[in-house]
């Protein structure tokens, strides 16, 4: 009988640990296919732009903008009558030494000899935001546009859907391009992009977390 109670509350401890154990196992593995199945939505229905500056100077980075600008016209000319993710690739693909004229001749049109790398690919991205619109970090196709060392800091925007060509100076994206970003993802989705409740703030940063520590994994 001395056994008996000496061994059962040993035994009963380690059932509640192990429970504890296995409980913990199960909701990391519910949450990284939460995760990596809205991520993969996500990303698999966006397409961006990144422009690099060459340096942090102050010229620099206003040389980044008026390429960005240059590229922005001619992209938006071409892709009016684009209706998906795959068409705007599809362009950026086809007209992509254009772009690489276009953003060579605007360096050397305002006075600088840097050479500019034109990359379309799939490109690690923190979380980023965009008006009221946030995007969580992971892995987006990409147009990357890098200006001489590519050492400056960056400005991004989404060409699919076309937020790009939206003023957001008000903080806001407008209705129309919410709209559109939400024709691609599912109601849950979208609400994480562009909602700020406790609920679904909560899941953005699982979203977040897991994804920054794929992207440190992918990049050690």
């Amino acid at each position: 009988m001395k056994n008996f109670f000496n061994f059962t509350p040993v035994s009963n401890i380690k059932r509640v640990i192990l429970l504890l154990l296995l409980l913990i196992i199960y909701t990391i593995i519910c949450a990284f296919s939460y995760v990596n199945a809205v991520s993969t939505d996500i990303q698999n229905s966006v397409f961006r732009l990144h422009v690099i500056a060459n340096s942090d100077s102050e010229e620099d980075q206003n040389l980044k903008y008026i390429v960005r600008d240059k590229v922005l016209e001619y992209i938006h000319t071409i892709s009016n009558n684009t209706n998906s993710k795959q068409d705007v690739i599809n362009l950026a693909n086809s007209n992509v030494d254009t772009i690489q004229k276009i953003a060579e001749e605007t360096i050397y049109e305002n006075g600088y000899n840097y050479s500019v790398k034109i990359s379309i690919g799939n490109f690690a991205f923190p979380t980023k935001t965009y008006g009221d619109i946030s995007f969580p970090a992971g892995f987006y196709d990409a147009l990357k546009i890098e200006i001489g060392e590519a050492k400056g800091r960056n400005w991004w925007c989404v060409m699919f859907p076309p937020l790009c060509f939206v003023d957001v100076t008000s903080g806001i994206v407008p209705d129309e391009s919410k709209e559109t970003i939400k024709q691609n993802l599912s109601d849950e989705e979208y609400e994480l992009l562009s909602e700020n409740n406790t609920e679904i703030s909560f899941k953005f940063k699982i979203i977040e977390m897991f994804q920054n520590i794929g992207i440190k994994l992918a990049q050690s």
